[in-house]
């Protein structure tokens, strides 16, 4: 019952910024942690950062000091501010959020993914 639905991504040159969203809607009582990831060809998955309710945050260290995630809670909502891309950043990325619906049961969920490609 949960749907995640992101946008945002595409095409931008090295150097450049990009701002990805992610809502989440459904029979949610609760959302505990919301996140991106993100998957090239051949590769596994891989965590690029994610945000507790409370605030925490968490990195990957390749995207230190060049992403920032935040929510807004009261929109269900995930923000990742992409800054100082790089040709490496170039990915599928993947909204994921994790909590509780409102029959008390636990739920995660994950986006459709959107691409961002970023060119040299």
């Amino acid at each position: 019952q949960v749907h995640l639905v992101e946008s945002g991504g595409g095409l931008v040159q090295a150097g450049g910024s990009l701002r990805l969203s992610c809502a989440a809607s459904g029979n949610i009582l609760s959302i505990n942690t919301m996140g991106w990831y993100r998957q090239v060809p051949g590769n596994q998955r891989e965590l690029v950062a994610d945000i507790i309710r409370g605030g925490t945050t968490n990195y990957a260290d390749s995207v230190k000091g060049r992403f920032t995630i935040s929510r807004d809670n009261a929109k269900n909502t995930v923000y990742l501010q992409m800054n100082s891309l790089k040709p490496e950043d170039t990915a599928v990325y993947y909204c994921y959020a994790e909590g509780t619906l409102l029959n008390v049961r636990r739920f995660q969920d994950w986006g459709q993914g959107t691409q961002v490609t970023v060119s040299s």
